[in-house]
């Protein structure tokens, strides 16, 4: 070692943990200092403190050469007798150890200290102590290669030996020294350097005085105590101005690192500390840095002096500065920091090499990437980080860069990490008051140095407040894993989360969300993606063109990637992020980037969402109204919670029940979790669904309507069509509207091929069937009936198709646009039944008990013949009755009836078609009309059967004829309100109107019931009293006649007739009334026409008789039309002749007529040939009277 190495460590002082050294002789010396320091108290050491002792040492005459006693001293004998122990008399470096650790009020004679200063100096100078030394330490010499080559006689020898106490094993050698060095420890101008180094910042900081009389001597530690607490005060002021000269600073560290192994070598602390000593370390043993950490464990316990603490919080900062000062740590991170060459950073000066940060930062980063790092070493580093997170004020930057924030909000929370934590908090609630950003950095670096995600037991104030969290749900983790973290995360804004604990987190998880190194678990699983894909540097450092926040954005971005789409990330890291996403979903201050972009936003949309999750759903519900930059993030992380809903953690939580009872298979297999979202909204309205879950699952619905990229499945399965057929199209519905467009005009056209694929198809059903759930859903039948729902649907609610089904039951009453978009939705429900969410829902297990071969576009169909079947759940009936109300309407509502009736409909019912608006119902008219036709057997077979079904169906329920209903609701409820009431319908009321028929005043409602008697007649089917009556009857005598046109009605009124056959009494009573009704009905509305006269005729019960007599007369006109054939066929050809005759005669007399050879016959004279053509004409008229 150089000389000018020597003389520092000659300067320097050692720490001490054994006992006193009793009776020490080594062989061939003394035990003791051969010349001992005179009495006189008169001349203390004064300017030149070394030439005094020296003078001082001169002047004095030993008693003894060897073997002089302190104790004998008459300055020190009173003292040492009354303040020390009898057995420590015979040892001078005992009893010099009791005197200079006695207590603060204990006091001795100013000449027993004076003599006590100069034997201390005089064993630090004399050269024959040293000796001693060599001769003690004779082996540990020669193995420490510095020791036993520095120069002898000077004291470098014992400094070097102080130096490398640590590599001594000799136990006497290790005694000696360590007991020689605490003696001179007392002191701080008996170390050889310190005053000359110091001096001027001593007089400049008001430390002390050099002088004995200004100050006893014995309390000098304090001088150093004073120069300590300006030096870890300098890295906290304002303006950087350095007090303390840079040697002086190298003095003050080099004094607390050769003071670290023993706390009585700390004199300031050993006195400030004796009795918390013994209070809470009684059974700690001194030495190797043990009762430092003892005490600084109990730091903060309340029974701890405010003196102690202060002494402790200096002794730390000295730690922070430079870790050296801490004996154990650099004891026991000394290889590890040579291996992963932490002190060889040429980038760095020496003096940031030194700091606490520094090689936390560098040995965590060695453990990140997974190299060795040693137990003890690891465990040294855990202290101390948690020491970091515990006090605030250990941090210089944060005392510096945050004290208005501390002030202003932390004040009173110095203890246990609290303050820390109110930063944290601060630092979280942008909205009420905002951090500083250098503030916020500093908290952020020391967040990093500390490196509490790796071991939650490092925040004490976390620790503290969710130990019956940890110890209740994640009890099965081992204590000290970073998983716990985690497990707490899990269980955020759960029953087993306490209030205390969840605040603790969210504050620790703001700032290990913001640089993903932080997170051990995710940094140890996607490090190499991370190096790959996003271009990182190692844990340590950072890159200000890729923050850390950017990290995990870019590996989140490839987490979802297609093996199409490019490079992916690692199976095992691909977790580690999904979990982070999970965790971040909690709140939306754990996304840094989230946060940053719409700070805005949140402050003017969002100020009032204060529950969990409630943020982000908030600026998804404004999505549109975001600045660009937000509504950017928000679309992206939408995008992804639509491909992975577990995303959400507060939703999956929310939907366990419902997730157990009916999509574990999802789960347990793990098949695409966008399937586990559509198991939900399958399963939205089951028992087990709550209304956390409904209501999220409906947000996510509502949300996936903004954008069809928010649909994952939908978007995976529609992208190239969108792209082709949809171009420019961004929101769902619009999408979903254009393709399920495109889809139905190429099935009508029937096109040969598809335009939308089928993948397409299949998840384009599947879009539609959700957006049939909820009016929310359909933002083009939702924003027309805004106001018609608070009108008249209030307290509906809207899921389970209520609220549309609520709109359809008042369609009277609903404004024309709402109107008209609810007899749109009727048409396309109406043409494919699955989309009619009620019915659907309603009646499930009738279509799977009766319609399970059925065409799904003939489902309503299927239901309506199976309608009055026994085994037919009363509500699916009352579903499907209100459908067929519905259906009657307009007959564009049944599709089977507009395609059978295509031609017939505009050859028959023009004028009221003329008269029809295109989104408003005709109120049955065009059925109506057909029903006429249908009397009049005019109709085409295919409509004339589907016209016969409706009006099986409205003759046994007057609700399904929407024209009586309007007509005839005062004669209803006048005449039938009985039967109307009646909660199975069977035809009573149509049979009521039709006995009351001579009762009934209005016309229209009249013309009504005389049209049902019409219609009976052409079939009996349409008269379900009628027909049940006689139903045996039609059995036994008309079964050869087939049904319609009248027939059967005919084969039973013959029947009636015949005297031979016996109908039966039921049957026989209501044809008669049948009769008479018809009678009267012939009466009051005569025939209007031939087909209506027929009608009456071949419906009439003398049909027999009438048609006889029409026969005979037709015979007796033919006849009489004969006979006047052959009398005017006889005067025609006489009259034939004479006018041939007359033509001759006119012919004779022209001039140039030439007479012929013979002459004429006789001619007529003209009244017999006027009687003739009178005759004729009379002829004529009694013929044409005779045929009329």
């Amino acid at each position: 070692m150089a000389a000018c190495a020597q003389l520092l460590l000659l300067w320097s002082l050692c720490l001490c943990s054994s006992g006193s050294v009793l009776g020490l002789k080594p062989a061939g010396g003394p035990a003791e200092p051969p010349n001992p320091p005179g009495l006189r108290a008169a001349d203390p050491p004064g300017k030149d403190a070394p030439a005094a002792a020296a003078a001082a040492a001169g002047a004095s005459q030993p008693r003894r050469a060897t073997g002089w006693k302190l104790s004998e001293e008459e300055a020190c004998r009173e003292d040492l007798t009354r303040h020390c122990p009898k057995h420590t008399w015979t040892n001078n470096l005992a009893l010099l150890e009791c005197l200079q650790d006695r207590r603060e009020e204990i006091e001795i004679a100013p000449d027993c200290n004076h003599l006590l200063w100069n034997y201390k100096l005089n064993l630090t100078t004399e050269p024959k102590f040293e000796s001693v030394a060599a001769e003690v330490c004779k082996s540990t010499i020669a193995e420490i290669k510095e020791c036993n080559e520095v120069e002898r006689g000077r004291g470098y020898l014992v400094s070097c030996l102080v130096d490398h106490r640590g590599n001594i094993s000799e136990s006497q050698c290790n005694q000696y020294i360590t007991k020689m060095t605490g003696i001179v420890f007392s002191d701080y101008r008996l170390i050889c350097g310190f005053v000359d180094k110091c001096r001027d910042d001593i007089n400049r900081l008001h430390c002390g005085s050099i002088n004995v009389g200004h100050k006893d001597v014995h309390s000098q530690g304090e001088v150093i105590a004073c120069l300590e607490k300006a030096l870890v005060g300098e890295a906290e002021q304002q303006d950087h101005v350095r007090p303390i000269k840079q040697e002086c600073q190298r003095a003050i560290l080099r004094v607390a690192e050769l003071s670290s192994d023993d706390f009585h070598l700390d004199r300031h602390l050993y006195f400030s500390c004796r009795e918390d000593r013994e209070r809470f370390c009684q059974n700690t043993q001194a030495g190797e840095g043990k009762v430092y950490k003892c005490l600084f464990n109990h730091k903060f316990e309340e029974a701890m002096s405010e003196k102690c603490r202060d002494a402790l919080t200096t002794r730390q900062k000295l730690i922070s500065q430079d870790y050296r000062v801490s004996y154990s740590l650099a004891k026991a991170c000394k290889l590890d920091l040579r291996k992963q060459r932490c002190s060889l950073d040429t980038n760095l000066p020496r003096a940031r090499e030194a700091r606490l940060s520094y090689l936390l930062l560098c040995l965590e980063s060695a453990v990140h990437r997974g190299r060795p790092v040693s137990n003890e070493c690891q465990g040294e580093m855990l202290d101390y980080r948690r020491m970091l997170m515990e006090d605030f004020s250990l941090s210089p930057e944060i005392v510096l860069h945050c004290r208005t924030e501390i002030e202003a909000h932390c004040s009173g929370l110095h203890r246990k990490g609290r303050t820390l934590h109110c930063l944290m908090r601060i630092g979280r609630n942008e909205r009420s008051t905002a951090i500083d950003s250098v503030c916020q950095s500093a908290l952020q670096t020391l967040v990093q140095s500390a490196d509490p995600g790796a071991d939650y037991r490092i925040d004490r104030a976390l620790n503290e407040a969710c130990e019956s969290v940890i110890q209740t749900a994640c009890k099965h983790i081992r204590i000290g894993d970073p998983m716990i973290l985690s497990c707490l995360m899990e269980h955020l804004y759960t029953e087993k989360m306490v209030e205390d604990c969840e605040h603790r987190l969210l504050e620790l998880q703001y700032f290990i969300s913001r640089d993903w190194k932080l997170d051990p678990l995710l940094y140890k699983k996607c490090q190499g993606d991370a190096a790959r894909l996003c271009h990182t540097h190692g844990w340590n450092e950072t890159s200000e063109l890729m923050p850390p926040g950017a990290v995990f954005s870019c590996l989140y971005r490839h987490a979802y990637r297609t093996e199409e789409q490019g490079r992916r990330l690692s199976r095992d890291c691909k977790v580690e992020v999904q979990r982070i996403l999970h965790q971040r979903a909690l709140d939306v201050k754990l996304d840094p980037e989230l946060q940053k972009r719409c700070m805005t936003d949140l402050g003017k949309w969002c100020s009032e969402k204060l529950e969990a999750g409630q943020e982000l759903e908030c600026l998804q519900d404004h999505l549109e109204d975001l600045v660009s930059a937000c509504r950017e993030v928000v679309g992206n992380l939408t995008e992804l919670e639509s491909e992975d809903i577990q995303i959400d953690a507060l939703l999956m939580r929310a939907c366990e029940p419902v997730t157990l009872a009916h999509c574990h298979d999802v789960v347990d297999n793990q098949i695409d979790t966008s399937d586990l979202m559509e198991c939900l909204v399958q399963n939205k309205h089951q028992k087990e669904m709550n209304e956390k879950c409904a209501v999220g699952v409906t947000h996510f619905q509502l949300i996936q309507m903004k954008d069809f990229r928010f649909s994952y499945k939908f978007k995976m399965a529609c992208k190239e069509d969108v792209l082709r057929l949809c171009p420019n199209i961004k929101k769902k519905v619009d999408v979903v509207i254009c393709l399920s467009t495109t889809v139905r005009n190429d099935t009508l056209q029937e096109a040969k091929e598809q335009r939308v694929s089928l993948k397409c198809r299949k998840q384009l059903r599947v879009e539609e069937l959700e957006m049939s759930e909820d009016i929310r859903l359909d933002p083009e039948l939702y924003d027309p009936c805004k106001s018609d729902m608070s009108r008249l649907c209030p307290n509906v609610a809207f899921g389970n198709a209520q609220m549309i089904e609520c709109l359809k039951e008042q369609k009277r009453r609903l404004s024309q646009r709402c109107h008209q978009r609810i007899f749109r939705l009727q048409e396309v429900e109406m043409s494919d039944p699955e989309l009619d969410y009620q019915l659907m829902r309603v009646c499930k297990q009738m279509i799977k008990r009766f319609c399970t071969e059925a065409d799904a576009r003939y489902v309503l169909q299927c239901l309506k013949q199976n309608k009055n079947s026994e085994l037919m759940d009363p509500k699916c009936k009352q579903m499907i009755t209100k459908r067929q109300i519905t259906q009657n309407t307009d007959y564009r509502l049944n599709p089977i009836l507009r395609k059978s009736c295509r031609a017939d409909i505009p050859k028959f019912c023009q004028p009221i078609l003329n008269k029809a608006s295109t989104d408003s119902e005709l109120e049955g008219q065009v059925i109506a009309c057909l029903k006429l036709k249908f009397s009049d057997q005019r109709l085409s077979p295919d409509c004339e059967d589907q016209i016969r079904v409706i009006l099986q169906e409205s003759a046994l329920d007057y609700r399904l004829d929407p024209q009586l209903q309007i007509h005839c609701s005062e004669e209803i409820s006048r005449f039938c309100a009985e039967e109307a009431a009646a909660q199975e319908q069977t035809g009573q009321v149509e049979e009521c109107l039709k006995v009351n028929l001579l009762k009934i005043k209005q016309d229209s409602c009249k013309k009504d019931v005389l049209n049902m008697l019409k219609e009976s007649k052409a079939d009996i089917f349409v008269d379900p009293v009628l027909h049940t009556a006689c139903a045996l009857d039609l059995k036994h005598h008309c079964a050869a006649i087939p049904p319609g046109r009248g027939r059967q009605m005919s084969c039973l009124m013959e029947a009636l007739q015949d005297k031979r056959v016996r109908l039966q009494p039921e049957c026989k009573k209501r044809l008669q009334d049948r009769i008479d009704m018809w009678s009267y009905a012939a009466k009051v509305a005569p025939a209007e026409g031939f087909s209506d006269l027929a009608e009456q005729v071949m419906t009439s019960p003398s049909k027999n008789y009438i048609l006889l007599m029409i026969a005979l007369t037709v015979c007796v006109l033919f006849l009489v039309g004969l006979l006047c054939g052959r009398v005017t066929k006889r005067v025609t050809r006489e009259l034939n002749r004479t006018s041939t005759s007359l033509k001759k005669k006119d012919c004779l007399l022209s001039p140039s007529f030439s007479p012929p050879l013979l002459p004429p016959p006789p001619l007529p004279d003209a009244w017999s040939v006027c009687n003739q053509r009178q005759h004729l004409l009379l002829l004529d008229l009694l013929c044409f009277i005779g045929c009329c």
